[in-house]
């Protein structure tokens, strides 16, 4: 007698994926379209999965190509162009055989990937750094260097001192260690992608809690960027202390 769908169901989400083979095999002539069904589910969530490790594989090439540097770190920031906010950069040591799925430019990943992936960086890592320069000191030096100064900053927070820096597209002024800048890096190398998300995600939050102290401007779905909401906010409401002057002339 046939087994329910429902039981075989179940024996797929108990096995492991290394024996899903054994349950095609054993399921395979049952023509029953739930059956059938299942199998072809696995079977592409297999293919799906081959595919994105052959994506990161490919991502791994300026890995690969300085794999005679003991300490690899990818640097990356975020928060350039906002009205508001610090600018936010990452670096991040990755181990030479770590696999982190589904890492890329941080822009173009869901807020709950972001943060699954920020939660798995933070634990397979060797060493995570951040550095957060404020509106205050982007008005004083311009964004640029106080791009830079976040990027020295995040460096100097690492455990472990890298050999080789991967950044994306800048050199960084003031580091002796030697550097590699790619162009749009943070979607080429697995390192600079870990340090874009983990760059975000850390500056995402604070703008969340920044909404909390300083409401109606939407810094918790804007982060700090130049929304109607929040631009309105600004001619009706004034600068904050988080505000870049520099930046809002236009608006007040």
């Amino acid at each position: 007698m046939n087994k329910k769908i429902s039981e075989i169901k179940a024996e797929f989400e108990a096995t492991d994926k290394v024996m899903l083979n054994e349950l095609y095999a054993k399921y395979e002539k049952d023509q029953r379209t739930g059956v059938v069904n299942l199998i072809q589910k696995y079977k592409k969530q297999e293919q799906k999965l081959c595919m994105e490790r052959e994506r990161i594989e490919n991502m791994r090439i300026y890995e690969r190509k300085y794999a005679h540097f003991s300490y690899i770190c990818g640097i990356d920031e975020v928060g350039r162009g906002p009205l508001a906010g610090p600018v936010v950069a990452g670096a991040v040591i990755l181990p030479k055989d770590c696999e982190i799925l589904y890492l890329n430019d941080s822009k173009k990943l869901s807020e709950k990937r972001r943060e699954e992936l920020y939660d798995e960086i933070m634990e397979k890592a060797i060493a995570t750094g951040i550095g957060i320069v404020s509106p205050a000191r982007i008005d004083e030096i311009n964004i640029l260097q106080a791009t830079y100064e976040a990027m020295r900053i995040a460096i100097q927070q690492l455990e472990t001192e890298p050999d080789l820096l991967l950044n994306d597209a800048v050199t960084i002024p003031g580091v002796t260690i030697d550097q590699v800048p790619i162009i749009k890096g943070d979607a080429k190398s697995v390192s600079i992608a870990a340090a874009s998300i983990i760059a975000k995600v850390t500056r995402d939050r604070l703008m969340v809690q920044y909404d909390d102290v300083l409401p109606g401007y939407g810094f918790a779905s804007n982060k700090g960027y130049g929304s109607a909401e929040h631009i309105t906010a600004l001619k009706t409401l004034g600068a904050t202390p988080i505000h870049r002057m520099s930046f809002i002339k236009n608006f007040v």
